[in-house]
């Protein structure tokens, strides 16, 4: 049975953030100024981005789970289909709100929806689309007639000064353990907020457009590599990562704050390029995917810092794709991980820029332990 997206939606909280107020929004750890923040800004080619959070107190002003409800509320219009109509719900997210239970019963909870199939799915930026391979899964089957897959973040949570302890600004460790402050501070202005959802079914809009999904390749390469991007645990010097349950085995001097995110730099630039060389070659090889045959390329890369390594490593296999193909709103959107190809997809669905017969080929990656989708999708 195909598959279709035939909505999409986009939710972005509170006014957008330009880069002169995010220490503004987020606080200045230990009153400091980051000394990294001018750096990462200057290489992300982020320009604005939104964050869940008071301006003024620094409280959340969502939850994770009510950022993805509110993007679940964006699909339904009054126009032939409503939230009561949902027969599956599949959520991915980096950082839910609790443990346990799972998120996508929370978003439920969010939702106040009938009896229905809520499933989570856990993972970084994967995890968007591993709901949404679950969604489609459950139409193509026909255990569903349709199914919303969702990939939200709440990543300013864990970026404002308050989650730091005091005198653990990672600008003070720069002098004593200068790659793990920067590996630390890196990521708060990398990262925001924002939800993103879609409707599947199992036949097209009767009106309008509408996205078959033709096919969805996950490829993961934890087997053979190191631990990179991760939070709620520490990193020893061998490479092995320890949880948050063996705290017997963590001592204050060794991190700043156990449940602050990190990501080894070194890591990332060694290996996130050369693992998406074969994820996207096992695809080309198995569907005779080839550059001329795709409309649009819907890239979810973290900063424009890759867009050029990304654009390289993809013709140095054969498939290169002239950037004016290249379609992204990473300026203005910000990185919102899970929710980032939810967002770009909306952007591009709404812009008017699509016609009938065009493909699609959407690529995310993943630096957690190096796993990475490709998507290809036809407008019909």
């Amino acid at each position: 049975m195909r598959v279709f997206i035939n909505r999409l939606s986009a939710f972005l909280p509170n006014a957008p953030v330009s880069n002169d107020e995010i220490e503004a929004v987020l606080g200045q750890v230990d009153q400091v100024p980051s000394r990294a923040k001018r750096i990462v800004l200057k290489n992300n080619g982020i320009v604005k981005r939104y964050y869940a959070v008071d301006r003024q107190t620094q409280a959340l002003t969502h939850s994770n789970a009510q950022l993805a409800a509110e993007a679940v509320r964006g699909l339904a219009d009054g126009e032939g289909f409503s939230l009561e109509d949902i027969e599956c719900l599949c959520c991915g997210t980096t950082s839910p709100d609790l443990l346990f239970p799972g998120h996508a019963l929370m978003v439920l909870g969010e939702l106040g929806l009938p009896p229905l199939e809520a499933v989570t799915t856990a993972g970084i930026c994967i995890s968007g689309m591993t709901a949404f391979k679950y969604a489609a899964m459950n139409v193509a089957s026909g255990m569903s007639a349709n199914a919303v897959s969702v990939g939200s973040e709440l990543s300013a949570s864990f970026m404002r000064s308050t989650f730091f302890k005091p005198s653990q600004n990672p600008d003070t460790q720069v002098d004593r353990r200068p790659t793990l402050a920067f590996d630390t501070d890196f990521l708060r202005w990398m990262l925001s907020d924002g939800a993103g959802a879609a409707l599947l079914c199992d036949a097209p809009n009767p009106h309008g457009l509408s996205l078959q999904v033709d096919w969805i390749d996950n490829l993961s390469y934890a087997g053979e590599l190191d631990t990179c991007m991760y939070g709620g645990g520490i990193k020893g010097d061998n490479g092995k990562v320890s949880g948050w349950r063996v705290v017997e085995k963590i001592q204050p001097k060794d991190e700043k704050c156990l449940m602050a995110v990190k990501q080894d730099i070194r890591l990332l630039e060694v290996n996130i390029v050369t693992t998406m060389q074969r994820a996207l070659q096992t695809s080309m090889d198995k569907h005779g995917l080839r550059p001329e045959d795709v409309d649009w390329f819907l890239p979810h890369y973290s900063s424009a810092y890759f867009r050029d390594k990304f654009y390289n490593g993809m013709a140095a296999i054969g498939f290169e794709v002239p950037y004016d193909r290249w379609f992204t709103n990473l300026a203005e959107t910000g990185n919102t991980g899970s929710a980032s190809i939810y967002i770009i997809l909306e952007a591009l669905f709404s812009s008017g820029k699509l016609k009938p017969g065009q493909r699609l080929l959407c690529f995310i990656p993943e630096s957690g332990r190096f796993s990475h989708c490709f998507m290809h999708l036809t407008v019909v």
